[in-house]
């Protein structure tokens, strides 16, 4: 079974009942101050956490007066707009004490699934971890319609998990784990302390939720657990109402954990193998035995440039006599790459106008 003590980055994703009063609209504040302890507990022991919330809607809708049924998309943006301030001031308020910082990061469909954004996410969500912030991250309901919507924090956080290359998450919801039933309405159900593999039949054991403020059901939750695992990550569901709730979970509360595949690592640069390559860059030696190393690949080392490619495309990595070396996602266009192959990464903004990264190919987005 997984176990949050050897954990290296954790992600978090906390429903809107436990933040949010159903029937006040008020935050929950002494469950967030002690939620705020948690992550302090993570961060004193060098894990990095990464919190996935909701709350943005229903913390505007209670602050904007609107009825307790369905909003329209137009009400839902509007709420989301005045309910993320608040949602962001309130965790900057509950982690402060603890001497960390925090950052909002709002994100669409779009930056997963496009991966010149996805890379830019990526990109800046690392640089946030580096410098030792907790980012609080949610679905921009303010501009996100249907088409560019994840529609639920359960599958948000699983793709967050994957795109910082977390080994863990943690969904804290309204119920203790997965059933072989909805034990709301079946006392039979039965739950499991560990799924090592999500077989057809445990897909069929899916139920949905019940919470009245919060989209996400079984059936999300299963599929963010797929999501997680196939990407190295392993996931626990858990309540989350208890005080610190992660400390809960470590010290043995109720809980369902879905065994990792893998390694975060491994899944990642099975993918990027897996992708159609639309292009090619060619190294000489140096640069070969870098890449062997463990390095990035950066502009000085590369001598030609093939292909028609944009930034975050699949690219193939050669030596001089074609041999295939491995392959890597760009981190500029072939235009770009072209300008700068065998320069300095310090001549980059002199040749192209601005400050562009230092690799053409950075080495976690590279299978060699």
């Amino acid at each position: 079974m997984a176990t949050l003590k050897t954990a290296k980055r954790v992600v978090v994703k906390i429903g809107s009942a436990l933040l949010v009063d159903r029937s006040t609209g008020l935050l929950k504040a002494d469950w967030l101050k002690a939620l705020a302890e948690d992550v302090a507990m993570l961060k004193a022991r060098g894990t990095d956490v990464v919190l996935v919330s909701s709350g943005s809607i229903a913390l505007g809708r209670g602050a904007l007066g609107l009825p307790a049924s369905d909003l329209t998309l137009d009400q839902s943006q509007a709420a989301a707009a005045v309910g993320q301030i608040r949602l962001a001031r309130a965790y900057e308020e509950a982690l402060a004490p603890h001497g960390i910082t925090t950052a909002q990061v709002l994100v669409t469909l779009e930056d997963s699934a496009n991966r010149r954004r996805y890379l830019n996410s990526r990109a800046t969500l690392d640089q946030l971890l580096t410098l030792g912030v907790v980012p609080i991250v949610n679905e921009n309901d303010t501009v996100a319609t249907d088409e560019i919507r994840y529609g639920d924090n359960d599958r948000l956080a699983a793709q967050i998990a994957l795109t910082t290359g977390a080994d863990h998450l943690i969904l804290l919801s309204d119920v203790d784990g997965f059933y072989s039933a909805n034990p709301m309405t079946d006392p039979s159900a039965k739950r499991f302390e560990v799924i090592e593999t999500i077989t057809p039949e445990i897909e069929d054991m899916a139920g949905e939720g019940v919470s009245g403020l919060s989209k996400g059901g079984m059936i999300t939750k299963l599929m963010a657990a797929k999501t997680a695992t196939a990407g190295g990550c392993a996931m626990a569901i858990t309540e989350g109402s208890a005080i610190r709730p992660v400390q809960a979970l470590e010290n043995g509360a109720n809980a369902t954990w879905f065994t990792a595949q893998g390694t975060p690592q491994l899944a990642r640069k099975r993918w990027i193998n897996s992708m159609k390559p639309q292009g090619a860059l060619v190294v000489d030696a140096g640069a070969a035995r870098a890449l062997a190393a463990g390095k990035s690949l950066l502009p000085a080392g590369v001598t030609a440039v093939n292909g028609d490619f944009s930034r975050g495309d699949p690219i193939e990595i050669t030596d001089n006599t074609g041999h295939r070396l491995g392959q890597g996602l760009a981190g500029y266009t072939a235009q770009d790459a072209a300008k700068i192959k065998g320069h300095h990464s310090r001549e980059i903004e002199d040749i192209l106008g601005y400050p562009g990264r230092a690799a053409l190919i950075h080495r976690d987005d590279m299978a060699l």
